[in-house]
């Protein structure tokens, strides 16, 4: 009789249909005002499963699967007060105009070159990011492509895999030939943010001198890591026999290396990138790598996504290494990374913004202008719970178409070396670290 009951006052479950349309909160009153629900939309991706427990009583959560704003349903660019996205999908001013009620956008990952945050700012939309959650990830694999170069693991591997018959102590020389004994080595951080640290750190167990070069950080932090600090680039490139980049992208530092800091290294130095692809000027790379100036290199993000070898400039190049843009990723920071950023999200949608977000990287071109209301929504500030629901919002057709610090590379292109006291003025909203 109970159960009997119970099934009679179990609530219909609503259908999609249902849920795209105004979903109305279910305490609301025939007299009282009835608001439309918050729209969450994830720009370029399909799975919302780890979103959906963090969000469903505040807003509905669609997805678009887009690679750029061309293929978003109109219903998003129309109503979507909050966008997650991942790196696939850039927004310009142009892109960022096309959104008539958005007031929060939240990058899966650490590095936002891919979001013109001071355009957003100025349109009244605050930008975060998720900056610590795959620390260690990046660390590792930094370790990894490194342990790789001086070892020759990777290329040996290769040989085995091929069927190459290597026995003797001769044939192992030649197969071996460039492996290098780690301890006494001087690698080159550029960039001590939270991956820069932990690689430093990891590296010293190995038996590597380390030394770090960063503008952006104080006096004494040096002593507390037992590192040693240079304070210019050219220094830093000519006393490492290995430089690993962890930086985010900016337009100080684009091309930080190039054929004229190339030529600033030692002779047969390495170099490990797993901050950002368009710090490295990959036809310099890839002469450098065939001139031997440059003995090996190892690279996890390129200037051009997906990464193909068999065209661009790093094509036949020889002893690359070249991973698909993966160092960030583990289950458990793939996780965290998506929790986080729901939870920005969340926050964004029920509290004040920018004041209860954790991670706003444009704060500053935000407070400088008027368009924040005091609610930009009636359910955004300690607002109403809501049924839920996930939806697929279907792309339309396409036309036939940072760190805690940047840092500086100066003028690219030039032969001067970088003024690095000039290059300060870098906002400090931008200083977030390079990632994934």
């Amino acid at each position: 009789m109970d159960k009997q009951q119970n099934r009679r006052n179990k609530r219909p479950r609503m259908s999609v249909d249902r849920i795209v349309e105004n979903i109305r909160h279910p305490a609301v009153g025939a007299n009282n005002p009835m608001h439309p629900r918050p729209l969450v939309a994830l720009l370029d991706g399909r799975d919302c499963s780890v979103e959906m427990p963090i969000l469903k009583d505040v807003a509905t959560v669609a997805f678009c699967d887009a690679q750029s704003t061309q293929e978003i349903h109109e219903k998003v660019l129309n109503e979507a007060m909050g966008a997650l996205l991942y790196h696939t999908i850039t927004l310009t001013r142009e892109d960022l105009e096309k959104f008539k009620a958005l007031r929060i956008i939240v990058r899966i990952g650490v590095g936002y070159d891919n979001i013109d945050i001071k355009a957003a700012g100025e349109l009244g939309v605050a930008v975060c990011n998720v900056p610590g959650y795959c620390v260690e990830e990046v660390a590792d694999t930094t370790l990894c492509l490194i342990l790789n170069l001086y070892r020759r693991t990777h290329w040996l591997a290769e040989m085995v895999k091929q069927g190459k018959k290597i026995s003797t102590a001769e044939n192992i020389r030649e197969a071996a030939h460039g492996a290098t004994r780690i301890r006494g080595e001087t690698l080159g951080i550029i960039g001590l943010g939270r991956s820069g640290s932990a690689v430093a750190l990891r590296a010293k167990a190995f038996g590597f001198n380390v030394i770090f070069y960063d503008p952006y950080l104080q006096e004494g932090i040096e002593r507390s890591l037992g590192l040693t600090r240079v304070y210019t680039l050219q220094d830093l490139l000519f006393q490492s026999d290995c430089v690993s980049l962890h930086c985010n992208l900016n337009e100080h530092n684009h091309h930080l290396i190039n054929e004229f800091t190339i030529k600033q290294m030692r002779q047969g130095a390495f170099l490990v990138n797993t901050a950002r692809g368009g710090l490295i000027d990959e036809t310099a790379l890839a002469n450098a790598l065939r001139e031997g100036r440059i003995r090996a290199a190892a690279l996890d993000v390129h200037e051009n996504e997906p990464f193909n070898f068999t065209s661009g400039p790093l094509k036949d190049a020889p002893n690359l290494i070249c991973t698909p843009h993966a160092a960030w990723y583990s289950a458990q920071s793939s996780a965290e990374a998506r929790e986080s950023a729901a939870g920005e999200i969340r926050r964004g949608l029920t509290g004040r913004v920018p004041d209860d977000l954790r991670n706003c990287v444009n704060k500053e071109y935000l407070m400088g202008n008027n368009q924040w209301p005091e609610a930009p929504h009636p359910g955004m500030n300690g607002g109403a719970r809501y049924q839920y629901g996930q939806v697929l919002i279907p792309p339309t057709a396409p036309p036939v178409n940072p760190i805690e610090n940047h840092v500086p590379a100066g003028t690219p292109h030039s032969a001067a070396p970088a003024d690095t006291a000039s290059l300060n003025h870098v906002p400090a909203s931008q200083k977030v670290e390079g990632e994934q």
